[in-house]
């Protein structure tokens, strides 16, 4: 039976007296008494419905608790922990049982709209607590851990990739046919047929990986070699100047270390000295890449690593991932694209496309294999569902300056979005 996503659409905690969230990626809500509130309902919703049959993929991550002992030791540590930073409400997780039977009703969970209390990560709403304290931090970066998660999350996108994803498309209020959600998502932009039941869409990540229409996000300067363009519709997060081959990644700062955010790639040297721009992507906006030069495609590949691993040096806060994005850099799943540029003065760039927290999967177009020739502009891939920031890596001497709009703005409320294509940078 479809689910109906009660929970979704209760009202919002009042706004007076509110624990800022600092999630401007939108994926969960500012207010922690409103994701306490979101978990504390799909608690009792789970509670009510009928016993679910665990799916195998969580029975293998039981297994995995039951017959390692550190990581049991880890995760009923971090069920019993209180974070020191953040003003929490409510413990949400008070057992492995519990634990487990919220990520598998998640499984066949469509993500549903809603207004006021915009939850698009339910993975990361439940674990949101345990991840910030102590031994959630040593849990999420685990080999074992991070493998069961992968498998966790493959499943989830196995459900979310099918048609029974598609309840979530109706016009109830937590629905995305939903008036306020059409606004939102400003669908008008996107190939999409209104006339449809579902918009033309065949399943959740097909929705979340839509395409523009023709001409809605125009190539700046198509014959300007000089001109490098914004790789994701995104809001600038960080600029780092003179990068180094090694640094101390996971401490306060996050300085950018090369070696770790390139994968130990050989060409690692020639970056040295270099800027980096990093920027991530909100809930609601678009999730493709795009090439931000025109060059030729020297590798391309997906490097596995962390989920939900979050710098604790950030503070053991809700915020965390956000927080945690030059962290996250270095160790999460990304995707990797070497371009040489075919102007001289910008030479090898790299792109690299980050999964933070609940992303299923990074997708590498079929068409970009090493030898490839890319237009600045040119679709290379995209994120399957999930929370998701991105980093552009320059060599020394290439960046002539930034444009103003792509200057990070880490004290406004409200920073702008980065349009895809748009100008983001000149080279020398």
């Amino acid at each position: 039976m479809p689910k109906q996503n009660v929970r979704n659409g209760g009202a919002a905690a009042p706004a007076s007296d509110t624990v800022p969230r600092h999630q401007v990626g939108g994926w969960l809500p500012r207010d922690q008494r409103a994701l306490d509130a979101w978990v504390a309902n799909l608690t009792k919703e789970v509670a009510l419905a009928e016993p679910a049959e665990l799916h195998p993929v969580i029975l293998e991550f039981r297994e995995l608790i039951d017959t390692d002992p550190i990581v049991r030791m880890y995760m009923e540590q971090m069920l019993t922990q209180v974070p020191k930073g953040g003003e929490y409400r409510q413990h949400h997780l008070t057992s492995i049982d519990q634990m487990l039977t919220l990520i598998n009703w998640v499984l066949t969970e469509g993500p549903a709209y809603n207004d006021t209390i915009m939850v698009t990560c339910p993975l990361d709403s439940i674990l949101d607590w345990a991840v910030c304290t102590p031994a959630g931090f040593a849990a999420f970066r685990m080999d074992s851990v991070n493998a069961m998660f992968k498998k966790i999350l493959d499943v989830w996108c196995e459900f979310l990739s099918g048609p029974d994803s598609l309840y979530v498309f109706n016009d109830s209020p937590s629905g995305w046919k939903s008036p306020s959600a059409a606004k939102a998502i400003g669908i008008e932009q996107y190939q999409h047929d209104p006339q449809d039941e579902h918009w033309g869409f065949t399943s959740w990540n097909d929705f979340f990986t839509r395409r523009f229409k023709d001409g809605e996000r125009p190539v700046a300067a198509p014959d300007d070699s000089k001109v490098i363009v914004s790789a994701c519709e995104s809001t600038p997060y960080r600029i780092g100047l003179d990068a180094k081959k090694y640094d101390s990644f996971w401490l306060k700062g996050q300085p950018y270390s090369l070696q770790d955010m390139l994968a130990n790639d050989e060409t690692v040297d020639e970056f040295v000295g270099g800027t980096i721009y990093q920027a991530f992507l909100s809930a609601l906006n678009y999730h493709r890449w795009h090439s931000p030069v025109s060059g030729t495609i020297k590798k391309a590949f997906v490097k596995g690593g962390t989920y939900f691993s979050g710098a604790d040096v950030a503070g053991e806060d809700p915020a965390m991932p956000t927080d945690s994005q030059a962290y996250i850099a270095h160790v999460a799943t990304r995707a990797l694209f070497f371009i040489e540029a075919d102007d001289p003065g910008i030479g090898l760039m790299c792109f690299s496309a980050i999964g933070m927290d609940e992303v299923s999967s990074c997708i590498i177009g079929p068409d970009i294999v090493p030898g490839a020739h890319v237009e600045k502009g040119q679709d290379l891939g995209h994120f399957q569902f999930g929370g998701s920031t991105h980093c552009l890596i320059f060599r020394p001497g290439v960046i002539k300056s930034f444009a103003i709009g792509a200057i990070p703005q880490p004290t406004s409320p409200n920073p702008p979005l980065v349009l895809v294509n748009s100008m983001i940078a000149t080279a020398n």
